[in-house]
């Protein structure tokens, strides 16, 4: 973990408690990136806790109600509302709050899965969409203290892409297909928000 990423974020909550989001195409190692820094922190000396935008996946019942399941992770199939609900109440509580998190292997959302301590001093976020000003997502900006870019090859991010499927049980040809499609225009998107971002790792 590089320190100075370790020490830019220490700073931020140097004073009170602070959010950090980590934003960057699927398959950049955002949560990777994400789960080091909190453990660097707590390593340090600082609490920290871990929050994915993915717990905001739209249940699958949802998804299908709404027809939406065959283009599950872009945008518009999160819960942008509730996502930003929680980083407003996550900001201000004083005691334990519960958040969800996604079931690679359930490929669903699974309620009040990761705890968020009140002791924590930086929560760490981490999602695609974190730089988005359009769809609801500009909203989140102003509720981050500072947005971080992750950048990774597209060829890097669709070898880890489809190897990610494949391990939850999909066959290689559909999730080859599945990253080329879906994937690759979310991609797209999400590198259009690099702009957004205060600081850009690659």
């Amino acid at each position: 973990m590089r320190a100075d990423l370790v020490a830019r974020a220490a700073d931020l909550a140097a004073e009170r408690r602070a959010i950090l989001g980590i934003a960057g195409p699927p398959g950049a190692g955002k949560s990777t990136l994400a789960r080091a820094l909190v453990a660097a922190l707590e390593t340090g000396g600082l609490p920290a806790a871990y929050l994915p935008m993915d717990g905001f996946h739209l249940p699958a019942s949802e998804l299908d109600s709404r027809g939406l399941a065959a283009r599950k992770g872009a945008p518009d199939t999160f819960d942008v509302e509730g996502y930003v609900a929680l980083l407003t109440r996550v900001r201000e509580a004083r005691e334990d709050v519960l958040a969800p998190d996604y079931d690679r292997a359930l490929h669903d959302v699974v309620a009040g899965e990761l705890p968020i301590h009140a002791s924590a001093r930086l929560i760490v976020t981490e999602g695609n969409y974190l730089g988005l000003r359009t769809g609801g997502w500009e909203r989140v900006g102003p509720a981050l203290d500072e947005l971080w870019f992750l950048g990774t090859p597209w060829e890097v991010a669709r070898a880890r892409l489809v190897d990610r499927r494949v391990a939850t049980g999909r066959e290689r040809g559909d999730a080859e297909r599945w990253v080329d499609t879906v994937d690759a225009a979310n991609a797209r998107l999400v590198e259009g928000s690099r702009g957004s971002a205060d600081v850009v790792i690659a």
